[in-house]
């Protein structure tokens, strides 16, 4: 009985260890917010020894303690603030707001909330081995509601940090990308440059109960003519990972009486499928998760093509293309993809 009692337990250690790996790996030190992210990324992964790591004073005397804390916990779902900051001798202080769920293996659920302060030595000043951004403390209380609610409004008395890096990161990539196809956004200094969305998700396999993840979704503009303005996007996945997104866009061919593009419309066919970078006049509706495009063919807006893209599985998928390729001074567009309209 015993060596059946010791593979059973391998084997659930071994599935333990399984599904702990399913939430990809993150280990970034470069804001407050992503240090905390990794933080308890690690603790989700069951990665005790780099989630003790973070930490400037250990929050446990030993290792094995800190990971005794945890023996419970299934899984802890975070919520981050704006952080503040301060100079204190040659180092950046940080108070980071930060709320947290945690749920154990038979389900139960416990809220806390409070504040964490890290600390940046200067690190032009400081040689081997490099002190990154770590975790100075943590003071955390029991509470009750959601995140969102109980998450302190914020911590400390410094300034508010506004240092996004994700959005810095997203930008690079946009200028890397995009610098050669969309010169105007590089000329001109508008408001919405850039927009950002925080688009909060489920994948299909996964249960109601199931923690969301999060994914970031980034408008840049790329330019503009008469009548047209163009977008260009890039999509962070839940560990920060950046892409460039591309959408299906059907290939038409459109048929006019006696071959006279100004004439009356015989036939739009699909005759295949490309990849577009950038959508025109498009705009992403959080309610729905649905980007829309509306591409004038000319001023008046008679002659068009758009489409909807809703978010599932972790990316935008083509559900809906309309095309009115008559310039007859109204709108009939003929719908040759819908994926997206009920019965």
């Amino acid at each position: 009985m015993k060596p059946a009692f010791a593979a059973v337990a391998f084997l659930a250690a071994l599935q333990t260890s399984v599904l702990a790996q399913d939430e990809p790996y993150l280990d970034d030190r470069s804001t407050p917010q992503t240090l905390l992210k990794s933080l308890y990324n690690a603790v989700n992964r069951k990665e005790y020894a780099r989630a003790y790591d973070y930490f400037a004073t250990p929050p446990a005397d030993t290792l094995e303690a800190y990971q005794q804390g945890y023996a419970d916990t299934e899984h802890v779902e975070l919520a981050t603030g704006t952080a503040t900051s301060e100079g204190a001798a040659g180092s950046i202080v940080y108070s980071l707001p930060v709320a947290i769920r945690a749920r154990a293996s038979g389900g139960d659920e416990r809220v806390f909330a409070g504040c964490y302060t890290l600390r940046l030595s200067n690190p032009l000043i400081q040689g081997t081995p490099y002190n990154p951004l770590h975790i100075e403390k943590a003071e955390m209380k029991p509470a009750t509601g959601e995140l969102a609610s109980v998450l302190p409004p914020s911590c400390g008395d410094g300034a508010p940090d506004e240092t996004d890096a994700m959005l810095a990161s997203a930008t690079a990539l946009f200028k890397s990308v995009y610098g050669a196809s969309c010169p105007q956004a590089f000329e001109q200094k508008r408001d919405d440059q850039v927009e950002s969305y925080t688009i909060a998700f489920n994948y299909s396999h996964e249960s109601l109960d199931t923690p969301k993840h999060e994914a970031k979704l980034f408008r840049f503009y790329c330019g503009s003519g008469a009548y047209n303005e163009i977008h260009a996007y890039i999509l962070a996945d839940e560990a920060g990972a950046l892409t460039p997104l591309q959408f299906a866009t059907p290939e038409t061919s459109v048929q006019y009486q006696d071959d006279d593009p100004e004439g009356k419309v015989e036939d739009i066919r699909t005759i295949g499928y490309t990849a577009d970078n950038t959508l025109v006049n498009s705009s992403y509706d959080a309610d729905t998760l649905t980007l829309t495009s509306y591409n004038k063919w000319r001023g008046v807006g008679d002659a068009f093509s758009s489409g909807t893209w809703i978010f599932r599985e972790g990316t935008f998928t083509l559900v809906r293309y309309d095309v009115d390729a008559s310039y007859d001074g109204e709108q009939d567009p003929i719908t040759i993809l819908d994926y997206h309209t009920g019965p």
